[in-house]
């Protein structure tokens, strides 16, 4: 049967695609709806989370290839396990890019699914999330940004971006936001599906058609009332982030069998 490598996004995700203060079970819940439609799933998780904590390196040490190497590698693992017919990649959110950067380094790896995944440089979607902020956060952190895409880090971070910004991340950050995925589907040569929600409120459903169109093989599938943890939703913001930390809520009932289609070439 096919195997799906799934890759959970940004910050300290574990294979369930949950934080600390927020439990939604995104990823579990993906896992079992392919499992019910007869297809393998492999969820991981990140280095320095949950199992992988042993794998963890000094935050100022880490950089974005080294979640693409890991991906490369468990792509490995599983080619070597003969129940697997063909291997593809599920990458949510930031593990969009890193599907696509460890597909294009492997050529064990069939087709790609990007879920919620941006089609722009990390840090212009960071300045979209950030245009409805009041002037002062904008005209703080815009500078910012613009130093760190540069290469250069900064030295002096306001206490109110230390989560954000902070002397030991920055170097992270500055190797993340060296990849702009339009770029890298378009060098692949890769089958890709791309969906995107109507509803997120992280990553916006433009992003989807931007990487779509920029893709030498891609089908894009936009789902109306699905947010960034793949849930249904209407367009309050307050019941939009309730979903974040509800595992008791389902997937888009259109996810799965968007997915699952594409698996079978259907």
């Amino acid at each position: 049967m096919p195997v799906v490598l799934i890759i959970a996004g940004s910050g300290p995700t574990d294979r369930n695609g949950n934080q600390p203060g927020m439990i939604n079970n995104s990823l579990k819940l993906l896992a079992e709806g392919l499992c019910s439609e007869g297809i393998a799933t492999l969820r991981i998780d990140k280095r320095g989370v949950g199992g992988s904590a042993s794998a963890a390196i000094p935050e100022s040490e880490l950089r974005f290839e080294h979640f693409v190497d890991d991906a490369a590698a468990w792509v490995e693992w599983l080619h070597n396990d003969q129940r697997f017919s063909e291997i593809l990649i599920a990458g949510h959110s930031e593990g969009s890019l890193i599907g696509l950067l460890a597909a294009s380094q492997n050529d064990n790896v069939s087709r790609v699914i990007s879920l919620a995944g941006p089609a722009r440089r990390a840090d212009q979607i960071l300045r979209q999330q950030l245009e409805s902020q009041p002037d002062f956060v904008r005209n703080t952190a815009y500078p910012i940004l613009d130093s760190l895409v540069a290469g250069v880090q900064v030295e002096q971070i306001a206490p109110m971006f230390a989560p954000l910004f902070r002397e030991s991340i920055q170097p992270y950050l500055i190797s993340w936001f060296a990849y702009t995925p339009m770029d890298v589907i378009y060098k692949n040569d890769i089958s890709v599906l791309v969906i995107n929600g109507d509803n997120d409120i992280q990553v916006p459903m433009e992003e989807g058609e931007l990487l779509s169109e920029a893709a030498n093989d891609a089908i894009f599938v936009p789902i109306a009332e699905m947010n960034h943890v793949l849930k249904q939703v209407d367009e309050d913001m307050q019941r939009n982030i309730a979903t974040y930390s509800n595992p008791d809520l389902p997937l888009h009932p259109k996810l799965v069998p968007a997915i699952a289609t594409f698996i079978r070439g259907e």
